[in-house]
């Protein structure tokens, strides 16, 4: 498979990070301590067309392939953007506006998309609930068909921008007898009645993204609010989650090569030793441990990435080696960096501290490492 980029991608990857680094990346250590959610980063997000990248250009956005939407993601990660607002522009971008691009009727398009693609409106996933999160055929948040509307009731949470959000593609049973084939999504937007958002939670790291619970209380949502059509709920979380699987990981190889260099720039000034700690065999095991994860972890996530763009729908196998490595062994990548560092990798002065605390979600998020692990045995053992 050709994993090579063309002139114009690696022109565009190129613009996306000198962007990035300069206009962005200095606003993120201070919203990063806050544990606040800038604006201004996301207004910048947009202006550079970044939040509406895949969609196409008659709904606003950019009309950009999945590889290409990997490479923007990699330049931010690759700036120094911290976690919590690369994962706040996934989320939009890629689990909620994706979503009704690949699933909604043309009304539902011309309605949403562009102020989706323009960050106007903010957008988001629900999918996880507190009863079952892994097991995401097991929701109970159910939606009853009442005349014109669906009649929503039910909770999700761990949902990123739900604080913030002004559209939800939410997933509901119909029949939780039919299990999967049981799953419709709904469009649903904030002003709706009957629903609502907790308090924003205090996170361990991807500190400035919002997230909440989302609650839903005979919930009225317009019959014309279905996205994709009833029961066909499990496959459209299935595709959402294979953006998750390729460009949501995009920025994690990016921070992965932003610590790489800061490890290799700090080998070469800190002396220990009466010699620079570059000498040492550790050290040099470390930076090129860093340097093997890093390369396999770009050819994972393309490799998903190239495969969405040649048309193939639905690639769990590729999907699940992509996020499983990558969660594990980035956050074993951003623990030896904090190592390499010593005392002061666990200060916030210094960028691995929160690039560690951020990497720790890979392993959590979108589906658990010990789940990938699950899938792939399953496909392997078919």
């Amino acid at each position: 498979m050709d994993f090579s980029f063309s002139d114009e991608q690696r022109m565009f990857r190129e613009t996306v990070y000198r962007f990035a680094r300069e206009e962005i990346a200095p606003l993120c250590e201070e919203a990063d301590l806050k544990s606040e959610f800038s604006f201004d980063v996301w207004r910048k997000l947009g202006e550079m067309g970044l939040l509406g990248l895949p969609i196409p250009e008659e709904y606003g956005g950019q009309g950009a392939d999945i590889v290409t939407c990997c490479l923007a993601g990699e330049a931010v990660g690759h700036a120094g953007v911290d976690g919590g607002h690369t994962l706040a522009w996934g989320a939009h971008t890629y689990l909620c506006a994706a979503n009704i691009m690949q699933n909604g009727t043309d009304v539902q398009k011309k309605k949403y998309l562009p102020k989706l693609a323009s960050g106007e409106w903010i957008g988001c996933m629900g999918l996880t609930e507190p009863g079952c999160g892994s097991d995401a055929a097991a929701l109970t948040t159910s939606a009853v068909k009442k005349g014109d509307k669906y009649i929503l009731n039910g909770s999700k949470t761990f949902i990123t921008n739900a604080p913030l959000a002004q559209v939800f593609v939410i997933f509901a049973t119909l029949d939780k007898s039919k299990k999967h084939t049981g799953i419709t999504t709904f469009i649903v937007e904030k002003d709706f009645p009957g629903i609502s958002t907790g308090k924003p939670m205090h996170k361990m790291g991807c500190r400035t993204s919002a997230t909440s619970e989302v609650f839903f209380e005979d919930c009225e949502v317009p019959a014309e609010n279905c996205l994709g059509g009833e029961g066909l709920g499990w496959m459209i979380a299935l595709g959402g989650v294979e953006w998750d699987r390729s460009t949501l990981l995009a920025p994690f190889v990016g921070g992965g090569i932003f610590m790489l260099e800061n490890c290799a720039r700090y080998a070469n000034q800190r002396w220990a030793f009466n010699r620079p700690i570059r000498n040492f065999q550790s050290i040099q095991n470390r930076i090129a441990d860093m340097k093997v994860y890093l390369e396999a972890s770009k050819l994972a996530v393309y490799r998903v990435a190239a495969s969405k763009d040649s048309g193939m729908f639905l690639n769990p196998l590729y999907a699940g080696v992509s996020k499983m490595y990558m969660g594990d062994k980035g956050f074993e990548m951003s623990s030896a960096a904090v190592d390499l560092f010593g005392g002061y990798g666990y200060i916030h002065e210094y960028p691995v501290e929160r690039g560690m605390r951020d990497a720790k979600l890979g392993q959590l998020g979108g589906g658990t490492s010990d789940i990938m692990r699950m899938i792939v045995a399953r496909i392997m053992m078919m």
